[in-house]
């Protein structure tokens, strides 16, 4: 890994670890649906229009349905259940659950035969899963449905995330990194449009919130996708995904620092194991 590739990889971290505190405010007052929505607009309009004014060709018509496939699935999918996540859930907690992505990406690999399962592999996922377990028995008033449906739906996300490597393999047919920002979040804008007016907001916007919502928009997707896309491109999809090694570190800080967010240290010995089993999980 060269230097800009992990200057890339540690920005990336940051970016998206302060997504989580960004869905934490935003969601309860906007809902899942429109938070996810709202969010691959703004922020995939802000890109093709930066794309526009610096002359490249995002392909969106070339490449719509490679757009579209990753969209729903990789984009629209993960960003409406993260939100519902956020609004039952630490965003701390949230961070740590993020870093299972490999371990999804290396069965949906396995499922496809792009990768080789290995016993050190299997360890990995088996330290993965005891990790979830500990992040997923919270202490006190928090250990509801709701907190439990929060953990699935993360996880849910995290499933999702993991098979975009295998569907840029065989649908990105020339796709660009830069295209691809762009054009997965606004074909996943167009999937979530249908389901805004049966899950309406869940409360009048504030003007912390509508901040919160730029942020997530225009850090979390305009300038954060670029580089995940262009880190895939350079190390391959697997290797993309040790950004989650990171963001569970920036996840509770930010969370710590912004959002008084404190966790159980059944919630860190989960997160440790969790980040043991990725390691495994995407040694070479």
């Amino acid at each position: 890994m060269t230097a800009p590739d992990t200057a890339r990889l540690v920005l990336l971290a940051a970016i998206w670890g302060g997504a989580f505190p960004f869905m934490r405010v935003a969601a309860p007052v906007f809902g899942p649906v429109w938070t996810a929505e709202l969010r691959v607009l703004l922020g995939g309009l802000a890109l093709l229009a930066w794309l526009r004014f610096t002359g490249v060709d995002a392909g969106l018509r070339r490449h719509a349905r490679f757009y579209l496939i990753v969209g729903a699935i990789g984009i629209a999918l993960p960003f409406a259940l993260y939100s519902f996540a956020a609004m039952h859930a630490p965003a701390s907690l949230l961070s740590i659950l993020n870093a299972t992505a490999p371990m999804f990406g290396l069965a949906w690999g396995a499922l496809f035969g792009d990768e080789r399962v290995s016993l050190r592999r299997l360890l990995g996922l088996a330290a993965g899963l005891a990790g979830v377990a500990l992040v997923a028995a919270p202490a006190g008033p928090v250990a509801d449905a709701r907190f439990f449906w929060a953990v699935a739906a993360a996880l849910g996300a995290c499933c999702a995330y993991g098979v975009v490597g295998v569907l840029i393999k065989r649908f990105a047919r020339g796709a660009t990194p830069r295209g691809m920002a762009a054009g997965n979040q606004l074909a996943a804008a167009l999937v979530l449009l249908p389901l805004l007016p049966l899950v309406p907001a869940a409360a009048a916007p504030t003007a912390l919130a509508v901040a919160n919502l730029l942020g997530l928009a225009l850090l979390a997707s305009a300038v954060a996708f670029p580089l995940y896309f262009r880190l895939i491109a350079d190390l391959g999809a697997t290797r993309a995904l040790t950004v989650t090694y990171l963001i569970p570190l920036f996840g509770v800080l930010w969370g710590w620092l912004f959002l008084g967010e404190t966790l159980p240290a059944s919630a860190f010995a989960g997160g440790a194991l969790i980040l043991a089993g990725t390691a495994l999980v995407t040694r070479n």
